[in-house]
């Protein structure tokens, strides 16, 4: 008997709950049928693609006029490093000191175990190393920029280093050795940002000159 009146009264909790409810019905799947055709996911072959068109470049002869292209950008790159960037003619001469000092982390020993330096220690590369050439850092498209630094010696007493301008063209013209400051690390690294530039030692500094030096059409 009171599990008959339960029931009955389950289900006329769940009839209310209906009728309350009103438009607010429990959603339903509904079959829309298929709407296209459809077809299995299908990636190709990255490796296969790729010797595909590289067999079509070499039949058709696109291949080699590529290989072409592409030493003949290597060589200009080469020939004509990419100009240091933020780098301008110097319009007045200033100077200062770089102490190349760094202070060691750790200590430092030789292959036999023999302390060098210890962690803390300050310890001047100059005094271990001078520099044996001065370093002049010069714009070489400028005439004027490469006279200054033909200026200061030869090859064994300063080194030409170029931040702009082809290195190999002018070896040719002066029979010498030039070189270039790729990526501008050395520039950055003295913070030069003029030329022509001079970097010599001084005691246990370097001094550090940005020259204003005459150029055509400028007088002096």
């Amino acid at each position: 008997m009171r599990v008959l009146l339960a029931s009955i009264l389950l289900a006329g909790l769940a009839g209310s709950a209906t009728a309350s409810s009103g438009a607010r019905s429990l959603p339903q799947a509904i079959d829309h049928g298929q709407m296209g055709q459809t077809w299995p996911v299908a990636e190709p072959d990255l490796l296969s693609l790729i010797k595909a068109r590289l067999d079509h470049a070499k039949a058709t002869g696109k291949l080699d006029e590529m290989n072409r292209k592409f030493a003949e950008r290597v060589k200009s790159r080469v020939m004509r490093p990419v100009p240091v960037a933020g780098i301008s003619p110097a319009e007045e001469t200033r100077s200062w000191e770089f102490d190349p000092s760094i202070r060691i982390d750790k200590d430092i020993r030789d292959h036999k175990g023999n302390l060098i330096a210890v962690a803390g220690q300050r310890v001047n590369p100059l005094s271990a190393s001078p520099l044996s050439k001065k370093l002049v850092f010069i714009d070489g498209d400028d005439p004027a920029e490469v006279a200054w630094a033909i200026q200061h010696g030869s090859d064994a007493r300063a080194k030409v280093i170029f931040v702009s301008g082809s290195p190999f063209e002018l070896m040719k013209v002066h029979q010498r050795r030039f070189y270039f400051d790729q990526e501008g690390r050395l520039t950055g690294h003295f913070g030069i940002r003029r030329t022509p530039a001079l970097v010599e030692q001084r005691g246990d500094v370097l001094l550090v000159t940005e020259q204003a030096i005459p150029r055509r059409g400028k007088g002096a």
